[in-house]
């Protein structure tokens, strides 16, 4: 099985409130808090698969990585662009041309220059010809790469990136060529046990484990064969609470967990049942998500919550259930990497998982499904102006794999509600058992050549 290609990481950095965010929105061409329309659930989406230049990139928002730069605490920033040079492949250094050059500004730039690795410097908020004066005042931070850009209006924004993506080297994206088999990113907040379970499934200690958060700095991939089946187990560092991580280690930690799932076809996600579930836990599910990999979420440190009062046990679950529900239907697993319960068929369930996701369903099958939904619930009609017309689709197809892609083609993709796509997710999962798969709807209108096909 060929390993996936590792897409060259492009970090955006700078002080709080000189528009990161925006500038991330306008390259992933979403709103961050509309990524997913699922009631309850508020997901900012944090990095973008997008295409620079003719070559494909992860845009990464650290605002959304780590939220303690944003509140200004003390070295926070700093921190924040250290975690960039160690993980990132190029930095996209972001100021404010309008608030001018701060002592802050001069303190990233101060940890951007001990990198040998690409930097551009953006000016933000050259909103107009006028403002090009302003960039002049940061000429003397001394990187080669400066541009003036306005994230608003996206003027020299693109530009930018495309010059910052040239300069990253073509051979960052080789993988490996060993058979790793399935890839499988063990994924966590610090502290939860993923090394403990790392050394559980190899069955010797062949990580460190430490109850001190932080100590696994880098990934690490561990071959183990079962059977006649290769998995390559990745261990990341844990993504700490955002309010708690105070070293650079630990801040790059979201961006090195962010790599692991890149590669990954499959991530067991670690949640500290004792701790309960938490908001960092649905970030971590989230990018996971994101990168289309198949999940299982582990709730570990069971025996704990088992010696505790039986009602705490059915809470847990159904926290984790409801705050990860985006997931669709991902499998909880109660294990105790300590002890060794749960932990014999969760490589049997990822190798499931894996299955499941190449899965490819027939034309006519997949055709029959959506007849049965359409004469089930009809989608609502479609508005053009004042009046009112019949939304109907046509046929569907399955494009790709790994995550199943299909397409639907219908008489108006625009007027098809986003309550309508999670029916037919949620009726696919249900029909074809794609529970834990990411599954992806792509709706587009009738032509001419899908009239010569029938």
């Amino acid at each position: 099985m060929a390993p996936a290609s590792n897409l060259p990481i492009v970090a955006i950095v700078g002080r709080p409130n000189v528009g990161k965010s925006t500038l991330f929105n306008r390259f992933a061409g979403v709103r961050r808090a509309l990524v997913e329309d699922v009631p309850g659930i508020t997901r900012d989406r944090i990095a973008a698969e997008i295409e620079v230049g003719g070559r494909r990139v992860l845009i990464v928002d650290t605002a959304g990585l780590d939220r303690d730069a944003e509140e200004g605490l003390y070295g926070a920033v700093q921190q924040q662009a250290q975690a960039a040079i160690s993980e990132a492949d190029a930095v996209l250094f972001l100021v404010d041309g309008k608030s001018g050059l701060l002592p802050e500004d001069e303190s990233v730039a101060r940890t951007l220059r001990q990198t040998s690795k690409p930097v551009m410097l953006a000016v933000n908020k050259i909103d107009r010809p006028q403002h090009e004066a302003r960039v002049g005042e940061f000429f003397g931070l001394g990187f080669e790469h400066t541009r003036g850009v306005s994230a608003e209006h996206a003027t020299g924004a693109w530009d930018a990136l495309e010059e910052l993506v040239e300069q990253i080297p073509e051979s960052r994206e080789v993988g490996p060529v060993r058979d790793e088999g399935i890839r499988i990113a063990i994924v966590g907040r610090p502290n939860v046990g993923k090394s403990s379970l790392l050394n559980r499934l190899v069955g010797e200690d062949r990580v460190v484990v430490s109850d001190v958060p932080g100590t696994t700095r880098d990934a690490i991939d561990t071959l183990v064969v079962q059977g006649d089946q290769r998995f390559t187990l990745i261990d990341t560092a844990g993504l700490r609470r955002q309010g708690r991580r105070t070293r650079s280690a630990e801040r790059g930690s979201a961006l090195m967990a962010l790599r692991a799932l890149e590669r990954a076809q499959v991530a067991l996600i670690v949640i500290d049942a004792s701790e309960g579930f938490g908001a960092q836990d649905a970030t971590i599910a989230s990018l996971a998500h994101e990168r289309g990999c198949s999940t299982a979420i582990l709730a570990n440190k069971w025996d704990l919550i088992e010696k505790s009062e039986s009602d705490r046990a059915k809470e847990v679950r159904e926290e984790i259930q409801r705050g990860l529900r985006f997931l669709g239907g991902a499998p909880l697993c109660q294990i105790s990497a300590k002890t060794g319960a749960g932990v014999g068929r969760l490589l049997e369930r990822a190798q499931k998982l894996q299955q499941t996701a190449e899965h490819r369903i027939p034309t006519a099958e997949l055709n029959r499904w959506l007849q049965d939904c359409v004469r089930r619930h009809e989608p609502a009609m479609a508005q053009r102006g004042t009046r009112k017309r019949p939304l109907k689709f046509f046929y569907a197809t399955q494009t790709t794999v790994r995550p199943p892609t299909f397409v639907l083609i219908c008489t108006d993709p625009s007027s098809v509600q986003p309550s309508y796509c999670r029916f037919l997710e949620n009726r696919l999962r249900e029909r074809f058992g794609f529970d834990g798969i990411p599954i992806r709807l792509r709706l587009r209108p009738r032509s001419r050549k899908d009239d010569d096909r029938e």
